[in-house]
């Protein structure tokens, strides 16, 4: 099996072409990064696999072009397409606490504080959702090389407040974003891996089986927070292999 591993738009090395263009992170634009990857690529019938945006990403290619794609692992929410017209309406307690810097990140504070201490905000985060991952200065680094992008802070900042309602997208994402409106169900073959120590995102089963037709498997990873490919990569591999053999 061949793996890639692309960098997401506002990360690493990517770059916008054109000065002008909205440095919108919203579920869309994920999504067709994505599948404009695949067709230059020109990758056919993949398994793809990932988490929060990048699993985003994923779900909507999934879920629109579902003829495109052999077999899906997503994890942590699992469904992981935006509800905006929702987006509103509140949720309990606990689970806003788990959000506070989505709401930070929709000030003008908020982007002055990702923008000053991008490494520092980052870290926290991954403390905060893999409270049980021992994770070195070392593994940290590697990845925070990838926030050193000169759009990164524009691409997070819309994305959060994107889907929240609060700015616009991209009008060259709009169709994509009215078919993603009526939450489409995901056919492909699906396996949905849920960390038990997730600290952003705790396991959701029912809303997984509804929007999942062809649901392979529900694997409960504990003592795995949030970032699956690393804290679990055993688990997270064998959830592909099992597509691919499927």
């Amino acid at each position: 099996m061949r793996c890639f591993v692309p960098y997401l738009r506002g990360f690493g090395p990517t770059r916008f072409i054109d000065a002008d263009t909205v440095r919108s992170g919203e579920q869309a634009a994920l999504g067709a990064d994505l599948i404009s990857f695949m067709d230059a690529l020109d990758i056919s019938n993949p398994i793809l696999a990932g988490y929060d945006w990048g699993g985003r990403a994923a779900c909507v290619v999934s879920a629109l072009w579902p003829e495109r794609v052999r077999g899906l692992v997503s994890c942590g929410t699992g469904y992981n397409i935006q509800s905006i017209r929702h987006a509103a309406f509140p949720a309990a307690p606990e689970a806003e606490k788990l959000l506070w810097y989505q709401y930070y990140l929709h000030s003008a504070r908020g982007y002055e504080g990702l923008k000053k201490y991008r490494d520092e905000f980052c870290h926290l985060l991954w403390r905060s959702w893999s409270p049980t991952w021992d994770f070195s200065k070392e593994e940290f680094s590697l990845t925070a090389k990838s926030f050193d992008n000169p759009d990164f802070v524009d691409v997070v900042t819309h994305s959060y407040r994107h889907r929240f309602g609060l700015v616009t997208g991209d009008p060259g994402y709009s169709l994509i974003e009215s078919k993603l409106a009526e939450l489409p169900e995901i056919i492909v073959p699906a396996v949905v891996i849920e960390g038990e120590e997730d600290g952003v995102t705790p396991p959701q089963l029912d809303f997984h089986i509804e929007r999942f037709a062809a649901l392979r498997k529900l694997v409960k990873a504990p003592g795995v927070g949030h970032n699956y490919p690393q804290e679990a990569p055993v688990v997270f591999s064998d959830a592909v292999i099992s597509l691919a053999i499927d």
